[in-house]
C-alpha cells in the first residue's frame, strides 16, 4: 500500500492506496484507541473530501489501526469542551456534524471495517458507511448518557441505521451491544470471525464492486436518498423515471448496455476480474 501524505505532522488520519481505484481512510491513533477530538475530526473531513474529489478513487474503505475502531470522544478533548462557552461548543459540534454529512453523502461507495470497540461517535461513522463489516468480537455502545450527554449529532444517521425502536433503548440505556446484535439491528451488514476473515470478505466485496459502473454506483446511492422515507406519489414516480432515462442515455449507461448485449467486458472492469 502507498501512503499519501496530507500534512507534515504526525497524522491522526492516513490515506492509503489499497489497489487500483480503492483508497483507504485510516484512523491512526491506536495508542488512544482512535478516540475522537477536534484534530481527528478535521483530518477525517479533509481526507474524505480529498478522496471524494479524486477521479481515480472509485471505492473507499474506512478502517482503523490497532485493536479498536474508535473508543468515542477523547478525554482531553471532552475536558476542553467542558470549559468552553456554549458558542464554542456549538462550533465544535457543527464540525462533527459536517464530518457525518460528508461521509454519509460521499459520492463513492464506502466500506467500513470495524474491530474492537466502536463507541459514541464511532457508531455514527459506521451508520454513515454504505457497507459495514465487523469482527465477531466487535462491540458497540451509544455511551453519551453515561456522561450526562446525548448522541445528538450522530442521531439522524444512527436512527436510520438501527430504527427508532432500538434507538429509544440504546440511546437511553447506554448498554454495550454485540456485533451480532448490530447485524440484527441493521447497523452491520456482515459479521466475520476475525480481522483476517474481515479482510478477505472486504477483498471479495472489492472484486464485486469493480464489476459495477462507478457513475452507476454513485447514482444508485443518490437514488436511495431520493426515495427513502418518501411517499410514493407522482413526484417520486416522475423523478425515478427521469433518473433511469438519464442514465440509459449517458456514456456509462450506453457502454454497459452495449457490453451486455454484445457479451463483452464493460470498459470500467479491470482486466484481472
Amino acid at each position: 500500500m502507498e501512503d499519501i501524505a496530507m500534512t507534515d505532522q504526525e497524522l491522526a488520519v492516513r490515506l492509503n492506496h489499497r489497489a487500483k481505484g480503492v483508497t483507504e481512510v485510516v484512523l491512526n491513533r491506536p495508542d488512544k484507541r482512535n478516540a475522537f477530538d477536534d484534530v481527528i475530526i478535521q483530518q477525517l473531513i479533509k481526507a474524505l473530501e480529498q478522496v471524494d474529489a479524486d477521479n481515480n478513487t472509485h471505492v473507499v474503505i474506512l478502517r482503523s489501526e490497532g485493536k479498536h475502531f474508535s473508543a468515542g470522544a477523547d478525554l482531553g478533548w471532552m475536558r476542553r469542551m467542558a470549559d468552553n462557552s456554549r458558542q464554542e461548543n456549538l462550533d465544535d459540534s457543527r464540525q462533527l456534524a459536517r464530518l457525518m454529512n460528508v461521509l454519509n453523502h460521499l459520492s463513492k461507495p464506502v466500506i467500513g471495517l470495524v474491530q474492537g470497540a466502536a463507541f459514541g461517535g464511532a457508531v455514527g461513522l459506521a451508520a454513515c458507511c454504505d457497507i459495514v463489516l465487523a469482527t465477531e468480537k466487535a462491540s458497540f455502545c451509544l455511551s453519551e448518557v453515561k456522561l450526562g450527554l446525548i448522541p445528538a449529532v450522530i442521531s439522524p444517521y444512527v436512527v436510520r441505521a438501527i430504527g427508532e425502536r432500538q434507538a429509544r433503548r440504546y440511546f437511553i440505556s447506554a448498554e454495550v451491544f454485540t456485533a451480532r446484535q448490530a447485524e440484527h439491528f441493521g447497523l452491520v451488514h456482515e459479521v466475520c470471525e476475525d480481522e483476517s476473515a474481515m479482510e478477505r470478505r472486504c477483498d471479495e466485496l472489492l472484486l464485486q464492486l469493480a464489476l459495477n459502473g462507478p457513475e452507476a454506483m454513485k447514482a444508485a446511492k443518490d437514488l436511495v436518498f431520493a426515495v427513502s422515507h418518501k411517499v410514493i406519489g407522482q413526484d417520486v414516480i416522475d423523478d425515478t423515471a427521469q433518473r433511469i432515462a438519464d442514465i440509459r442515455v449517458g456514456e456509462e449507461g450506453q457502454e454497459g448496455l452495449n457490453a451486455f448485449l454484445n457479451k463483452r467486458r464493460a470498459n470500467w472492469i479491470p482486466e484481472s476480474n
